[in-house]
């Protein structure tokens, strides 16, 4: 809502505050401003002036030479607009004067010619090109003939206004109109408000004399008034009203449409004139729309109806669709001098459903959507009608034509001055809540304590105790309520161990190089079953389905995290992006019954997802992809910072690599997998080779111990052995890595793989695998027979349960 300051001083005194002072005190009690902007730039020197003469240039065949009355002198100007003509009244920059952007006006000579100052059009004072009226478009602007010659132009065309741009949440839609902004500056500065005086000149002649009204659709329509003004003539609307629609954001177009504008803006009530003689009927019929009507908007677009639309018809065909656009046959033309005009409360939902199924959102339907005031539709109509008589010339028939089943009662709400002092943590005394009910202009009733209050039906978003409190509290000052701190221990705040566990999980992950990413808790019924870890599998009974999903791709809550991010690793790659990481906190939802009747239960879990390059350092050369044991290196760090034993055992998973894959175990209880993804799936997704994990993130979280540790760093040195043992190719590296710790016992601080053979000097199905081991004791420095001693036990350990033999 684009709010005219000069506009709104005609309603209530603003003078007392700056622009921006007042923006402010809008926003503090509740109604967001956006933006304040000014409309134009003050300019001197600029005024309006009379065309006394206007001839061809003696040296030039487009330019003209005017001599220019602004008042206290006449000018002689060298102008190239081509609707300059004698007799008009322009506005005129004098020698001296600066235009926007700049533009300093001088005495000059154009093709031999004395030119003292400059004709200008509106877009050379700073009004968009948008808002110009039509006719002024190529050329300069004409002022009206009752215009004063040297007179400022900056008054006259409301270039000292500013603009305030209200954000009105949906349940304020009294807002949505100059007079609702008026009460609300009122209450807010505690002014009166000046309201509009309607005073209808009508003739005797009726106007149910000539139109008659029957609504068929009473629930939609519950109110229909139809007003006749004869003798109109349009043309175009004064420069005041003019301005206002400018300022608003509206283009002006002639008087008839421009005043039903006029009054939208300010009443906050949509109108719609009809050519009466083009309506074709002296009966006005409101009525549901047949299955494929067909009707011409007034934008020549020809619309198919269905029987959920509302239409005015002239008892046969449509005529306009209901509180969104008119129809072509019936609209005003410079040629119309009878009007029947349209004030009428249609049923929001109706509208919007219109409004939506032809894309035609306007002014109008979106008041109608948020609902307008039901004592304002008829006063609505009337400001029209005076306004037409004043500037259209119109005679106004008396009365109106109407139907009216429309429900005036204002709702009454009781409150009670110790429950607000109680909610709000105040102590506002009865005498500051009736004053606070004053400046609202609400009426009420009070005994002691208690306020029935009546709440007038432009305020609709106040039906209950809680919707008067907001207006107390913001009225008496969001900033003068008492804060008060916390009750309870010395520490204001903290993480419980999960939170801190969780963010430790997340920085880890993210110094390791992947990216957090947030996907759907839905996915479709195709991917739903997609890298599934076991033991959600073996929980499992029934996946969830939406009732009513919003598409088939987000049908179904998710067993894993891991389809969806594949699917946003695809989206990125389309894109070009061929090295990405990324890990995902998030729940998964499992059903335990055939039938889901009870809420799923959730699981947390933290998968990651990796693709492309994980190192490149092009000046050295050097470039490693993604691979199993980056992944694998990743989660291993990732659990000996949380200080906890996992063990990985080669796995055959459905949608994984058979041989890429391996099950995560901690206390023999699985919590989940890694590996590279099967290429099957691969290129259902279209990606290259990618690796992911998925971790049960609520066992780690319950059997995680918070409890401080450290080592002391070594005093004396560390003696180092490697080991190439012979096995058959089917034993796991883990599998002798874990008697080799168990045998070293403390004295082995590490045991690292690195190297694996197979081929010369290896029988088939043979492999050698070579471990490096590290000796070392804190306390003191091991002697050769102690190492000597633990290695020989190493080699007997795995010769025993491994068969290897010592690789010579």
């Amino acid at each position: 809502m684009f709010v005219s300051l000069n506009w709104l001083k005609n309603y209530v005194d603003i003078d007392q505050l700056s622009p921006e002072a007042l923006a402010e005190r809008i926003t503090k009690t509740g109604i967001e401003v956006d933006g304040l902007e000014r409309f134009g730039q003050s300019l001197t020197n600029v005024v309006v002036g009379y065309v006394e003469s206007c001839e061809k240039h003696p040296n030039a065949d487009k330019l003209n030479l005017c001599q220019v009355n602004v008042g206290e002198e006449t000018l002689q100007i060298v102008c190239g607009a081509p609707n300059i003509a004698q007799g008009q009244k322009v506005a005129v920059a004098k020698p001296g004067a600066v235009l926007p952007g700049n533009f300093k006006i001088k005495k000059a000579k154009l093709r031999g010619v004395e030119s003292n100052g400059m004709i200008c059009s509106l877009q050379e004072l700073g009004i968009e090109e948008k808002f110009v009226p039509k006719e002024f478009a190529n050329g300069i602007f004409v002022f009206p003939e009752d215009s004063e010659i040297g007179a400022g132009v900056t008054e006259l065309l409301n270039l000292d206004d500013v603009i305030i741009e209200l954000d009105i949440t949906p349940n304020r839609s009294d807002a949505f109109s100059m007079l609702g902004v008026a009460y609300e500056v009122a209450a807010i500065l505690d002014v009166p408000i000046r309201l509009p005086q309607n005073s209808v000149r009508t003739v005797e002649e009726k106007a149910t004399d000539h139109v008659s009204v029957q609504v068929e659709a009473q629930e939609n329509n519950p109110y229909y008034g139809a007003f006749i003004i004869n003798d109109v003539q349009v043309g175009p609307s004064p420069l005041w009203l003019r301005n206002y629609l400018i300022a608003a954001g509206i283009r002006p177009i002639n008087n008839v449409v421009d005043i039903t504008n006029y009054v939208l803006l300010e009443y906050g009530q949509p109108l719609h004139a009809f050519d009466f003689d083009k309506f074709g009927s002296n009966q006005v019929v409101v009525r549901q729309a047949k299955e494929q009507e067909k009707m011409y908007t007034l934008d020549d677009q020809e619309r198919t109806l269905s029987s959920e639309h509302l239409v005015i018809t002239n008892g046969s065909t449509p005529q306009a669709l209901a509180g969104v656009m008119g129809g072509a046959d019936s609209e005003v033309s410079d040629q119309t001098t009878t009007i029947l005009l349209e004030a009428a409360y249609f049923d929001p939902q109706i509208v919007r459903k219109a409004a939506k199924d032809f894309e035609l959102r306007s002014e109008s339907s979106n008041r109608f959507e948020k609902g307008v005031d039901p004592n304002r539709v008829r006063l609505a109509g009337e400001r029209a009608c005076q306004l037409l008589s004043q500037y259209a010339n119109g005679t106004v028939l008396d009365g109106v034509a109407e139907f009216d089943q429309l429900d005036y009662q204002e709702k009454t709400v009781t409150i009670w001055t110790s429950i607000i002092n109680a909610r709000l943590g105040t102590d506002i005394s009865n005498d500051e809540i009736g004053d606070i009910l004053r400046k609202l202009n609400f009426d009420y009733e009070q005994d002691g304590e208690t306020f029935t209050v009546f709440v007038p039906t432009r305020r609709q978003d106040i039906t209950i105790f809680e919707d008067m409190l907001e207006e107390v509290a913001r009225i008496y000052g969001y900033d003068n309520l008492p804060f008060t701190l916390p009750q309870g221990g010395a520490q204001a705040g903290g993480l419980t161990k999960n939170q801190q566990l969780k963010r430790h999980i997340k920085s880890f992950l993210e110094g390791a190089g992947l990216s957090e990413t947030v996907t759907y808790s839905l996915t479709s019924k195709g991917r739903v079953n997609q890298l599934v870890s076991p033991e959600i599998q073996e929980e499992l009974v029934s996946t969830v389905s939406l009732a009513m999903p919003m598409s088939e791709d987000h049908s179904t809550l998710r067993l894993s995290l891991l389809p969806e991010m594949l699917g946003t690793l695809s989206y990125n790659l389309a894109r070009k992006q061929q090295n990405i990481a990324y890990y995902e906190l998030g729940s998964v939802f499992i059903s335990k019954e055939e039938e889901v009747t009870k809420q799923p239960e959730e699981k947390l879990r933290v998968s990651g997802a990796l693709t492309g390059d994980w190192i490149t350092h092009p000046w050295q050369q050097e470039k490693k992809q993604v691979d199993f044991f980056v992944v694998k290196g990743i989660l291993e760090s990732l659990f000996a910072s949380l200080n906890i034993d996992v063990q990985f055992k080669q796995a055959k998973l459905d949608d994984m690599h058979p041989g890429r894959t391996a099950q995560l175990f901690i206390n023999n209880r699985s919590i989940g997998f890694a590996g590279q993804v099967h290429p099957t799936l691969q290129k259902t997704y279209n990606l290259k080779e990618t690796y992911v994990f998925d971790l049960d993130l609520d066992y780690v979280l319950e059997i995680h111990k918070n409890e401080p540790s450290f080592d002391k760093i070594p005093r004396y040195p560390s003696i180092s052995r490697d080991i190439a043992l012979v096995v058959d190719e089917e034993i796991n590296a883990g599998a002798i890595q874990s008697t080799i710790q168990q045998v070293g016992g403390e004295l082995v601080k590490s045991v690292q793989v690195f190297d694996v053979y197979q081929g010369k000097h290896l029988d088939a199905g043979k492999k050698s695998i070579a471990f490096n081991l590290l000796y070392q004791d804190p306390e003191r420095t091991l002697k050769d027979e102690e190492v000597e001693a633990s290695y020989q036990a190493i080699i007997d350990a795995v010769a025993n349960e491994h068969q290897a033999e010592l690789r010579g």
